[in-house]
């Protein structure tokens, strides 16, 4: 009995030291990220596993002219719907026609300018990637981390193309530059701006430059589970 007032002195030790484990796990778990997962990461992939469906327009507004897609994707039955002004078509990705595969060359492209920081993650061994700690990026003209990645020529919808991915030091996306077949000038160069926390997604909701063009998106739901 003497020595029980020593009791919660030691419980105390042992619970310390278990928080501090947790907290070196955590820290280890950070340390192990590779670059593109934790600029896939900061745009909420480790939430993606919970989405069952993901719903959103895409905009495209260029001079006078407007474009617009709606798109909902049931993730878990790996089933889309387009819906524009003329049609309307649903399919599933796991078995497509012609006009399926048509339709979903649109969905590949809207998807990816929404989640291109989760494609870090889904196409890796599809790319090679280079990074550079500090370049001015293109529009801003400020420094900034850049990130290259360079598709495979074969396979995919737009083979051999090349994105630089500018970010700074929370590795949130901030500009882009999309070129073509790899080539050195770019084919287009746009911010990513207007961020939204949607269910645990990080979304940029609006992409633009300084020659009129706008790219944006609208519309937008996450369902989890």
């Amino acid at each position: 009995m003497k020595y029980s007032h020593l009791f919660p002195i030691i419980c105390s030790i042992l619970l310390f030291a278990c928080k501090s484990e947790k907290k070196q796990e955590k820290a280890d778990l950070v340390k192990e990220l590779s670059l593109v997962e934790k600029v896939a990461y900061k745009s909420g992939f480790e939430n993606w596993k919970k989405v069952n469906e993901l719903q959103f327009t895409f905009n495209v507004d260029r001079d006078t002219s407007h474009f617009e897609r709606t798109w909902i994707w049931e993730v878990n039955k790996n089933q889309i719907t387009s819906i524009t002004a003329e049609d309307t078509i649903t399919y599933n990705r796991s078995k497509m026609d012609s006009v399926a595969m048509k339709t979903n060359g649109g969905f590949i492209n809207d998807k990816y300018w929404l989640m291109a920081p989760f494609n870090l993650i889904w196409d890796e061994g599809n790319y090679t990637f280079s990074h550079q700690e500090e370049e001015i990026a293109p529009l801003s003209k400020k420094p900034m981390h850049k990130l290259t990645i360079v598709y495979g020529s074969e396979g995919g919808y737009t083979p051999g193309d090349a994105y630089d991915f500018y970010f700074e030091e929370d590795y949130l996306i901030k500009e882009w530059v999309f070129r073509k077949g790899n080539q050195p000038e770019a084919s287009l160069v746009t911010t990513w701006e207007d961020y939204a926390e949607i269910n645990g997604l990080t979304i940029a909701k609006m992409h633009k430059n300084d020659e009129g063009f706008k790219l944006y998106f609208t519309n937008i739901e996450v369902k989890t589970n």
